[in-house]
């Protein structure tokens, strides 16, 4: 890919089964429609392996990431079209035996090349008295990842990191100019914040942000937002899709367009450190 050449990315939007078995049949169809499509780089939601929120159910379905079945299939599919495959999330075994949020980025040969453990867990009490609980089933991880790739440097968010302006700043200081955010949003929070809280991460980096959702209502009971979204690094929605049933976004990104915006607006490099209050 020459350098002024953009890069076509897919965004699947999905609505994950709560066995890995029927995650796999749903998800692969749309990975392969992204590429049939050009995408060079396909992105699924979070929960891409299985969405479940019955803790006794879900838990002893969960394997280490090299052995999940969903992950595996996206590999070998990676592999077969030569594409890379960013696994937005597969809820997996840690090392410790702990559960995981975990991202994978799979490089064309079906090699895992990163992985990113979501940081901040969605602890909340919603005002229509929804609550959700994400650390009592997931440890958060430590690090931040910049994935850098023949095709862009990748930083790696889930869902509810969008929140946190702080770490997509250090995922643009360290070079990232795309940064994924695949989620499982809640519809009342999706409703009042999805589209603005993209936005606002993208222009005060940037960069470009990269949306890929699970949406509409599931086998567990739980309702996701949908509306998969890909976002300009001057705040630009480049593309959208304006429902929640499952389905593909393709995306042209024009790289150049991030150093553009960084020039015109160098909030990066204009930062300074204060004390106080």
């Amino acid at each position: 890919m020459s350098p002024s050449a953009p890069l076509r990315v897919g965004l699947v939007q999905t609505r994950t089964p709560a066995t890995h078995e029927a995650a796999l049949a749903h998800v692969a169809p749309l990975v392969r429609e992204a590429i049939a499509q050009g995408a060079r780089f396909v992105l699924t939601p979070e929960c891409t392996n299985v969405l479940q929120k019955d803790r006794a159910r879900l838990l002893p379905t969960l394997t280490a990431l090299e052995d999940d079945p969903v992950v595996g299939g996206l590999r070998a599919i990676a592999a077969e079209t030569g594409t890379w495959i960013d696994v937005g999330s597969a809820l997996v075994l840690r090392e410790d035996g702990k559960a995981a949020n975990r991202q994978a980025v799979i490089d064309p040969t079906g090699a895992i090349v990163a992985t990113y453990d979501k940081l901040h867990m969605f602890d909340v009490q919603l005002p229509n008295g929804e609550t959700a609980r994400e650390s009592a089933t997931y440890t958060p991880g430590e690090r931040a990842v910049v994935v850098d790739t023949p095709l862009a440097a990748f930083g790696l968010t889930i869902c509810y990191d969008m929140r946190f302006p702080a770490l997509h700043r250090a995922l643009a200081l360290a070079g990232a100019k795309v940064i994924t955010a695949p989620a499982a949003f809640t519809r009342p929070t999706g409703e009042a914040h999805w589209d603005v809280l993209l936005r606002a991460r993208a222009i005060e980096t940037g960069s470009f942000v990269i949306a890929a959702a699970q949406g509409g209502f599931h086998e567990d009971g739980r309702g996701t937002w949908g509306r998969s979204i890909a976002i300009g690094p001057w705040g630009e929605v480049i593309g959208k899709l304006d429902h929640d049933e499952p389905g593909v976004l393709i995306a042209d990104l024009d790289l150049s367009a991030a150093d553009k915006a960084r020039a015109a607006i160098p909030v990066l490099a204009n930062a300074r450190e204060f004390t106080g209050p």
